[in-house]
C-alpha cells in the first residue's frame, strides 16, 4: 500500500532519548537464533496481501453483515493452486470495539478456511494508510477508476489524537493477540503498517501535523502490550522508504520498527536491483527477512524476476493485491491525481479477475513454477 508520492512528507525527525535504544536492549525481543529457528520450521512464506474482491476495506471484510466466507473460501482456493503458503491480512479495531466476541470468531473462521487450503496468515493490527476517518456500518461504494478509494486507517485520526481512546486500542491489541497467541494458523504479527505514512497524494491535507509523533508513541506502547502477552509467533513492522543501507541515517521510526522486530520485514515496489539492495542491507540483523509488500508492474516490480530472487534468498514474499475487486488496486497510485475512465493498459496490482481468470496466464505459470520448486526443497 506504499504511496511513493508521500515520501517527501515523512522526513520528520524527533529528538528523544527513547529512540536511542539498541536492539539488544529492547525488552522481550526474540534472540536472533530463536527467530531463525522459528523460520527453519516454516515453509517459505509466499503469498499476497489479501482482501476479498467483495470488500472495499477492512471494515467491509470483517463486519458481520458483509463478512463473505464463501468468497474468501473460493479465492483462497486460487491462492492454494498458486502454491501460496501465507497471506497478509489487515484487521481493524472498530469491529472489535463493536462486538469483540463476534469479531474474534470471524477471524477464527477466516483462519479455518485459510488452513483448509494449507495457508497460514500474517495478521496486521494497525495501519496508517489512506482514509483517516473510518466509520462502522455500511461502507461507501468504490469511486470509479480510483486506487483504494475506500481503504481506512486504524486507528483513524480521531482515535489517534484522543488519549481517552488509548484504552480501546489497548483492549483491541491485547484481546486479539491473546486469543490467537498460540494459534499455529497465525504465522506472525505485523503490528503496524507504515505508521509514518502521511498519505501526501491522497488524504495528506486532512492528516494531523503531529501524526508521526503519535503513531510512534502508539507503536512503542503496542509492542510493550504484545510482549507482555508473549505470543508464540514473532512480531514485525516494516520500514518502507529507501533501502536502509546506513544504520546511522535511520529515522526514529525506522529504528524503533527494526529494533522491535523479531523477524525483519520491509516494503519495496522497485525493480530487482532495488529489492536486492534492501535484502543485502537488512541481512546485517542476522534474522529472517520478509518483504511484506512488493509488485507494481509499471514500477518495474514484477513477479519475474523479483519473486524468483526472493525464493533464492528464502526471503518471505507477499505481493500487493490478489483478486481485482472493490479495492480497485489494478489502478495506479497516481489515479488520485487522474482517475481512470477504463481499465488501465497495465494492471498496477492483483493477479486474478473476480471470476478467477488470470490477468496474465504467464505470470501464474511463473508463480507456480517458483513456489513448486521452493516447496519441494522443504
Amino acid at each position: 500500500m506504499k504511496n511513493l508520492f508521500c515520501a517527501g512528507a515523512v522526513a520528520l525527525l524527533m529528538a528523544s532519548a527513547s529512540m536511542n535504544v539498541t536492539a539488544a536492549e529492547v525488552a522481550g525481543r526474540w534472540p536472533a537464533e530463536r527467530a531463525n529457528e522459528w523460520y527453519r520450521q516454516r515453509p517459505w512464506l509466499v503469498g499476497a496481501n489479501y482482501l476479498p474482491s467483495t470488500a472495499i476495506n477492512q471494515l467491509e471484510m470483517w463486519q458481520a453483515e458483509t463478512f463473505d466466507l464463501p468468497t474468501i473460501d473460493r479465492e483462497l482456493g486460487w491462492a492454494q493452486q498458486l502454491g501460496f503458503t501465507s497471506m497478509r491480512v489487515f484487521l481493524h479495531h472498530l469491529p472489535y470495539e463493536q462486538d469483540s466476541k463476534g469479531f474474534l470468531d470471524r477471524i477464527d473462521q477466516f483462519l479455518g478456511v485459510a488452513d483448509k487450503h494449507g495457508i497460514g496468515v500474517m495478521l496486521v493490527i494497525f495501519d496508517s494508510c489512506w482514509d483517516p476517518y473510518p466509520k462502522l456500518g455500511r461502507q461507501r461504494e468504490p469511486k470509479p477508476g480510483l486506487h483504494n478509494s475506500g481503504w481506512v486507517q486504524s486507528p483513524g485520526l480521531e482515535d489517534l489524537k484522543d488519549p481517552a481512546r488509548m484504552a480501546v486500542l489497548e483492549a483491541y491489541v491485547r484481546g486479539v493477540v491473546a486469543r490467537f497467541r498460540d494459534d499455529k494458523r497465525v504465522h506472525l504479527w505485523d503490528i503496524f503498517n507504515e505508521p509514518d505514512n502521511k498519505n501526501g497524494s491522497s488524504y495528506g491535507k486532512l492528516e494531523l501535523a503531529n501524526k508521526v509523533e503519535l503513531t510512534l508513541a502508539l507503536l512503542q506502547k503496542e509492542a510493550g502490550w504484545i510482549r507482555e502477552i508473549n505470543p508464540s509467533q514473532p512480531i514485525t513492522t516494516a520500514p518502507w522508504m529507501g533501502n536502509w543501507g546506513n544504520e546511522e541515517k535511520l529515522s526514529p521510526m525506522e529504528r524503533v520498527q527494526l529494533d522491535n522486530s523479531d523477524v525483519i520485514s520491509f516494503h519495496n515496489y522497485g525493480k530487482l536491483a532495488d529489492a536486492k539492495k534492501c535484502v543485502e542491507n537488512l541481512k546485517r540483523y542476522g534474522r529472517p527477512i520478509v518483504c511484506s509488500e512488493y509488485m507494481a508492474r509499471p514500477m518495474g516490480s514484477t513477479f519475474d524476476p523479483v519473486l524468483g530472487y526472493f525464493a533464492e534468498q528464502r526471503v518471505g514474499a507477499y505481493n500487493w493485491g490478489f483478486v481485482s475487486g472493490k479495492s480497485q488496486t489494478i489502478y495506479p497510485w497516481d489515479s488520485w491525481q487522474k482517475p481512470y475512465a477504463s481499465e488501465p493498459p497495465v494492471w498496477f496490482h492483483d493477479i486474478f479477475r473476480a471470476d478467477g481468470t488470470a490477468y496474465r496466464p504467464e505470470e501464474v505459470a511463473y508463480i507456480k513454477r517458483i513456489t513448486a520448486a521452493a516447496n519441494a526443497k522443504k
